[in-house]
């Protein structure tokens, strides 16, 4: 004889065990405050007890709410955006959401179309769009979707809700601290042009040694990679006596590459030439010297993503499109000191 497959508890038995009503059991799912707290107690333990997991599928039938929210992203591989959409799941998770994910080769009108079509078919209730390239933001901005969209990373002028990192303001600090050690000039290590963090990156280093009434040096532009860092290096280490001393780098991978093309050139790091980075990715502080870096806060970025995102879905956000910026915090290590130029230095 075989023996019938046991069903799943119901919401009406965990009711009929706790001795209470489906609309008890309902209120205590749903965290209402007119529950007390004895038979609140009763139920969370019946359920517990009995291995209750509620029915998402009816509950969206009958509340028209998902509870499920989409992301869009592209060069997953890299630290930042890897981060940001860490940080985006561990936010809608505290916020009792799923998250349905789509990962891009590039952001295109074409690819996020296709993308937010596959959502809204998967009844997602709004999307963040992790969109740092200019091109993917206009691209986005020429789309129409049935549901609020929130973007992470979109530059100045932007007509989408969007939450950012000061990078401007990160760039500001690094160059600044390079300045007041003593750093007659500070060479700048830019990411790629597309990219709205490296022009706000090159645009606060820039506005800083112009602030200070020094004529910025010509950028040299990398991949976010450390073999471009590398290269860069190899590039910058024939400037090291002709008044190169400072460089700012737009990622710490970047600077990693940076570092070992200096350290096979001669070049001492921080005695010659003092590095600065962006991100303080987990590994900066075992760099060779540990690297002196500017910290983005991904946490509060996808917080404020998915709580802004919220309040679109429900109608809370004020009119327009909310802009919100993060602050990043600036991290002093080893590979910057306060700089003593020699007697007779080189020139500028």
């Amino acid at each position: 004889m075989v023996s019938a497959q046991l069903r799943p508890p119901t919401m009406a038995d965990v009711a009929r065990q706790a001795g209470v009503s489906h609309q008890t059991v309902s209120r205590v799912l749903g965290e209402h405050p007119n529950v007390r707290d004895e038979t609140r107690t009763r139920v969370l333990h019946v359920i517990e007890e009995m291995g209750y997991r509620r029915n998402h599928s009816a509950r969206s039938l009958a509340t028209r709410r998902t509870r499920t929210l989409g992301v869009v992203a592209s060069d997953t591989t890299l630290y930042g955006p890897a981060s940001t959409l860490f940080a985006l799941e561990e936010a809608a998770r505290a916020r009792g959401y799923l998250v349905s994910t789509v990962s891009l080769r590039e952001l295109t009108v074409q690819t996020l179309s296709e993308a937010l079509d596959h959502l809204s078919e998967g009844g997602v209730e709004g999307v963040v769009a992790i969109a740092p390239q200019r091109s993917a933001v206009d691209a986005l901005s020429r789309l129409r979707h049935p549901f609020p969209v929130v973007t992470v990373g979109g530059g100045p002028g932007v007509d989408t809700p969007c939450v950012t990192v000061d990078n401007h303001k990160g760039a500001t600090l690094a160059t600044g601290h390079l300045l007041a050690a003593g750093h007659r000039k500070v060479w700048h290590l830019a990411g790629p042009e597309d990219w709205q963090e490296s022009a706000d990156r090159a645009a606060g280093w820039r506005a800083t040694l112009e602030a200070a009434g020094i004529e910025p040096p010509l950028v040299v532009h990398g991949d976010w990679s450390p073999l471009s860092g590398y290269r860069a290096g190899q590039e910058l280490a024939g400037w090291v006596g002709r008044g190169l001393t400072a460089v700012f780098v737009a990622n710490d991978q970047m600077a990693l590459g940076l570092l070992r093309a200096l350290r096979e050139a001669g070049v001492r790091t921080p005695q010659d030439v003092a590095v600065v980075g962006f991100d303080d990715i987990p590994e900066s502080e075992f760099f060779a010297p540990p690297l002196t870096t500017v910290r983005q806060d991904f946490a509060t970025v996808g917080q404020h993503s998915i709580a802004l995102l919220l309040d679109l879905i429900e109608g809370r956000a004020p009119a327009g499109a909310p802009r919100i910026s993060i602050e990043p915090q600036f991290v002093v290590r080893a590979s910057t000191f306060p700089y003593i130029p020699q007697s007779g230095g080189a020139p500028d």
